[in-house]
């Protein structure tokens, strides 16, 4: 039987995560926000505007968060060919950056799409979680800490 909340791994074993996440990306400063894990997904997505390509090899583009938009800027990795889970296939820009998940900072690379429809802004796919987590499909945020309740 799984356990409802996952321990502090001593010996490296995955840990036990839910299908939606709280995350931070600390490269870029804007807090905790929710992720959905995908194992059916290969890679990473993020939710982004206003995505350009630069001349010194980076990507400017506008992370909208909780009401704010985040002027962001990274390293351009490359471009990639990525075909949605409704077949819509689009070229997305590739950036490399941390993602935290509880207390494990995993370094990932993450496209850069509009993910308006989608309701989550971020995706973490197969790729992102390796082998360092194991998804319980019908539980959520097993890694965020419960508030106690006054007694």
């Amino acid at each position: 039987m799984l356990t409802a909340r996952p321990k502090a791994s001593k010996d490296n074993q995955p840990m036990i995560i839910g299908w939606r996440e709280k995350v931070s990306l600390p490269e870029l400063g804007v807090g905790v926000f929710t992720a959905k894990i995908d194992t059916g997904a290969r890679s990473a997505a993020l939710h982004a505007t206003s995505i350009r390509e630069e001349a010194d090899s980076h990507v400017s583009f506008v992370l909208p968060l909780k009401g704010r938009n985040h002027q962001c800027r990274l390293p351009l990795k490359g471009l990639r060919r990525v075909k949605s889970s409704s077949g819509h296939s689009e070229t997305r820009a590739v950036v490399e950056t941390d993602v935290k998940i509880g207390r494990r900072v995993l370094r990932i690379e993450v496209t850069l799409t509009d993910r308006t429809d989608m309701g989550i802004p971020m995706l973490l796919g197969r790729s992102s979680i390796g082998s360092d987590f194991l998804v319980h499909p019908a539980r959520t945020n097993l890694l965020t800490p419960r508030k106690r309740r006054p007694a």
